[in-house]
């Protein structure tokens, strides 16, 4: 039979009060209870509550102030030297020589520490921020495949307070140079400046050292980039205890994170995971946030109007840096090597370095600052980019060299060196030999400085079916190919060799003997 709740019997004894007219003293002796719990039945429907007793520790109540400062000096210790509860019943047992049992020790340590977190908990405070003043920047990693390589990336963040419409961009590393860029990129989104503050933790792009309280040491460039857009900085509380003050780009970085880069993003290039990021803070402009009513769309839409206007010119965020060129004409740039042409090796060369890429430009005194050669950052250290076109001129004099070399190895990879090429070298090889085919193919690999790609396919694909594979004849046929197609097409091979016939024939320097006769006769 189940147990009477306390209500049901206080229920049933005012029932029979009410329809029999008992007494309290019948009432006690038919539910089986005390007088004093009849009185408070017919007193309220309600039980009063249960009286807990208070009881004494007389052995351990002497040592409570001695635990609860050690517990409390274990909130500034290291997390993994501070007290357990056997620990505290060891040193009570040891340097107090406290008869006590563990277990016991145990519960007066979780009540303890309960009541020391109570008095020390910090709760967040509900907070409204205007439209278009302010906004919060952090970075966050996540891991993605790039082309077919499984890397760390980071992602630069930057999310306006009132919207909370956010601009994510996905970098290799959180340098200064990726820092400055997603605040271009992301005022150039969102099309416009917050007009107050945006909030930053002490990053180190933006921070060189932090200072007593607020105070901070900045970067140049930092201070450079925020004179440029206008706009104000605040600096959180180091470590996790300013984590709360810009808790909305911290809460966006985990969301994007599990909405957009779960599962792991696959992309060809970092370019095309960018596109896949920009897709989905489109995407994102639809939802809404907590209860609010408009979308986060419709909100940004009406913040945009209160933010500064954009300045005329973007601010350069590329890093200028002079390299020295190494005996195989490259330099090295954040661990990474890249090539530049092959007369500067051993020279100089500075270096604008963007976050995405980075253009060289010939540094030598005396001469003209021109653009000697433009990369793409690599997303690995220690790795090679090597251009064929910057080797060339070396190759003419070593063409036994160009089988072999990475930069032939890298421009197939790339598609640059297509088959078309291909089938004209191993032509060429056959008909001149290898040193000699090969130096027509680098021929005909120095015309694309000047001519489209198209041009120098077509003047190749026209020799080797008139079986003239020479650099000059691709580059006439790649000259004809440009101009408009009423022109005649090229000369079959028969017709050329008819045409032989009319050529005229190989000056000769017989002519000037008439003109040493006079002289003669003169002297």
């Amino acid at each position: 039979m189940r147990a009477r709740s306390r209500v049901e019997m206080f229920e049933r004894i005012r029932r029979d009060h009410r329809v029999e007219g008992l007494s309290i003293r019948a009432l006690a002796e038919r539910h089986e209870v005390h007088r004093r719990t009849v009185r408070q039945a017919l007193a309220d429907a309600t039980p009063p509550p249960r009286k807990v007793p208070v009881r004494q520790s007389p052995v351990l109540g002497a040592h409570e102030a001695q635990i609860r400062t050690w517990l409390i000096e274990d909130l500034t210790a290291p997390r993994k030297q501070r007290h357990t509860a056997r620990r505290v019943w060891q040193r009570l047992r040891d340097e107090h020589g406290a008869q006590l049992a563990e277990s016991t020790v145990r519960g007066m340590v979780g009540q303890l520490r309960a009541e020391i977190a109570a008095s020390t908990r910090v709760v967040p405070i509900a907070q409204e921020h205007p439209a278009g003043v302010e906004a919060e920047v952090d970075f966050g990693e996540f891991m993605a495949w790039i082309d077919g390589v499984y890397v760390k990336l980071w992602m630069f963040a930057l999310r306006l307070s009132h919207s909370g419409r956010a601009v994510h961009v996905a970098y290799a590393n959180q340098a200064q140079e990726s820092f400055l860029d997603g605040h271009v990129h992301a005022f150039t989104v969102l099309g416009g400046v917050p007009t107050g503050q945006i909030r930053y933790d002490n990053l180190r792009p933006a921070v060189v050292r932090v200072l007593l309280g607020r105070e901070r040491l900045e970067n140049e460039r930092f201070i450079a980039l925020r004179s440029h857009y206008g706009y104000d900085s605040f600096f959180c509380e180091p470590g996790i205890g300013g984590a709360h003050e810009k808790g909305g780009v911290e809460g966006e970085i985990g969301r994007f994170r599990r909405r957009h880069l779960t599962p792991v993003p696959k992309a060809g290039s970092l370019s095309e995971l960018n596109a896949q990021l920009a897709a989905a803070d489109v995407l994102d402009q639809d939802r809404h946030i907590a209860t609010r009513v408009e979308t986060v769309g419709q909100a940004a839409a009406r913040e945009q109007v209160a933010l500064r206007a954009l300045p005329g010119e973007p601010f350069d965020v590329a890093t200028a840096l002079t390299c020295h060129v190494d005996a195989k004409a490259r330099i090295c740039v954040r661990q990474s090597y890249y090539s530049v042409p092959a007369h500067l090796a051993g020279a100089r060369v500075s270096v604008a370095l963007g976050a995405r890429s980075f253009t060289v430009r010939d540094a030598r005194p005396g001469r003209p600052a021109v653009v000697v050669a433009e990369h793409v950052r690599s997303l690995h250290k220690n790795t090679q980019t090597l251009v064929l076109d910057h080797y060339l001129e070396v190759l003419a004099r070593r063409p036994g060299a160009l089988p072999a070399a990475t930069a032939l190895v890298t421009a197939r990879a790339a598609g640059l060196f297509t088959p078309g090429h291909d089938e004209f070298w191993a032509a060429a090889r056959r008909a001149h030999g290898d040193s000699a085919g090969t130096r027509e193919l680098i021929g005909v690999l120095l015309l694309h400085r000047r001519l489209p790609t198209e041009a120098v396919l077509a003047g190749m694909t026209a020799a080797v079916r008139l079986g003239r594979l020479q650099a000059d004849l691709v580059a006439v046929e790649a000259r004809r190919h440009l101009e408009p197609t009423t022109r005649p097409a090229a000369a079959s091979a028969d017709t050329v060799r008819d045409a032989a016939e009319l050529l005229r024939p190989v000056p000769t320097l017989g002519g000037y003997d008439s003109l040493l006769a006079p002289l003669a006769a003169t002297a």
